[in-house]
């Protein structure tokens, strides 16, 4: 049985370029990038060479680019050394400071926040989307305050796709800061998790207009375990870990090198592909939608049909429960997910689509399907009659026999 793919959003298979780059720095070009010798200085140059086309992809400079373990370091690193800085000055006159995010942000974000909480570092204000998961600019605006110092909003939402208009709230800050900047109030730093976003759309920081951006290697055909968060010169940060000198003081730890390396190919080939790999997969998303819609009775979209990942489609279906849909699909080897890879060991309905509206149980019956480069049209129709026999069969199962389909 030919195995089909569909959890891109997961993880991605390694590209074959990425690798054959990667390869001679697991043995022959083995040394530690902080040694002085030549071994040392040749991990050294391969770091510089990723570095630099890590910002050229973001539109930054190189020295703006820390290598991270991946997303979920960099997030953390990005809202706990903003909070870092910002007790490394002396505010005891001034309110706690608060932080703003989303209700659909991935764990990792919304847990350090919690964590701030829990704490009592910061308070913390969770914007709520709308129906179809966007967050309003004009929400964030509002829940503005003086002792805000940070804005955490993710550029692709990863379980149901949606685009958030980070261009556009990046406009809003550049004027708000400029007032605030007369009133002796502390700047709102701009945070991004672009983790979904790197494969398909404009990236580049200063189109952005944001302070911090994270993303991971493994999302992009490169290799898991490494990832970068680009910092603005002049944010106030300070690194959250202790040990060495590595990259510009900010994370300790050896560099990983091969997975450096793998991480400034991926990049390079994105840079290459992005306009006709996005262009091909929309399409293929595209047929997916209007097929699964018109064929499966008392199947939905989840999220935004326009202003969503071109490889992202969420689907609901009424009387069925995501799980066995999950595993009946497995059955006929096709790999698809109900949400975050990072909570599907959970019974819990995801909080991205809670947030949204949805009801426990429609929540519990959502399949996400997201396509890669390598997807093909026939892997796509195969899932669409696989799905149709699933759907109808757990309904049955279920008890709630609806009419024939299409």
């Amino acid at each position: 049985m030919k195995k089909i793919y569909l959890d891109y959003a997961a993880t991605t298979p390694v590209d074959a370029k990425v690798f054959k780059a990667m390869l001679p720095y697991f043995s022959e070009k083995f040394g530690n990038a902080m040694s002085v010798h030549s071994f040392g200085q040749e991990a050294t140059e391969a770091i510089d060479k990723a570095r630099t086309q890590v910002a050229d992809f973001f539109g930054a400079t190189a020295s703006e680019i820390i290598f991270t373990s991946g997303a979920t370091e960099s997030n953390n690193l990005a809202i706990k050394g903003v909070l870092a800085a910002y007790y490394s000055v002396d505010h005891k006159n001034n309110a706690k400071p608060h932080i703003i995010t989303t209700k659909i942000e991935h764990h990792c974000v919304l847990d350090a926040c919690k964590k701030t909480e829990k704490d009592r570092r910061a308070q913390i204000s969770y914007i709520a989307p709308d129906k179809e998961g966007i967050i309003s600019i004009k929400d964030i605006e509002k829940a503005i305050q003086p002792n805000t110092i940070l804005i955490s909003i993710m550029y692709v939402n990863n379980e149901i796709g949606t685009l958030q208009p980070i261009a556009e709230i990046g406009q809003m800050l550049k004027r708000i800061n400029i007032k605030r900047a007369e009133k002796k109030l502390p700047r709102i730093i701009f945070h991004t998790d672009a983790t979904q976003a790197v494969n398909y759309l404009n990236c580049n920081v200063n189109d952005l207009g944001v302070d911090l951006l994270s993303m991971s290697g493994h999302k992009i055909y490169g290799p898991k375990g490494v990832g970068i968060l680009y910092i603005r010169k002049s944010t106030p940060i300070k690194r959250i870990q202790d040990g060495g000198d590595q990259e510009y003081k900010m994370r300790a730890g050896t560099h990983n090198v091969p997975g450096i390396v793998g991480l400034g190919e991926a990049i390079s080939v994105i840079s290459n592909q992005q306009p006709v790999i996005s262009k091909k997969i929309q399409s293929l998303r595209d047929y997916l939608i209007k097929k699964v819609l018109a064929e499966i009775p008392k199947s939905y979209l989840n999220g935004s049909a326009d202003k969503r990942s071109p490889n992202n489609a969420n689907f609901r279906f009424d009387d069925v429960e995501g799980e066995g849909l999950i595993l009946s699909l497995d059955m006929e080897g096709i790999a698809a997910s109900t949400g975050s890879a990072c909570s599907s060991s959970t019974l819990e309905p995801s909080h991205v689509l809670l947030a949204i509206g949805l009801r426990h149980e429609q929540a519990h019956g959502s399949l996400r399907i997201t396509l890669g480069k390598d997807t093909t049209k026939g892997e796509i129709n195969t899932l669409i009659k696989k799905l149709k026999e699933i759907v109808g069969r757990l309904r049955k199962i279920s008890g709630n026999v609806l009419s024939e389909f299409k």
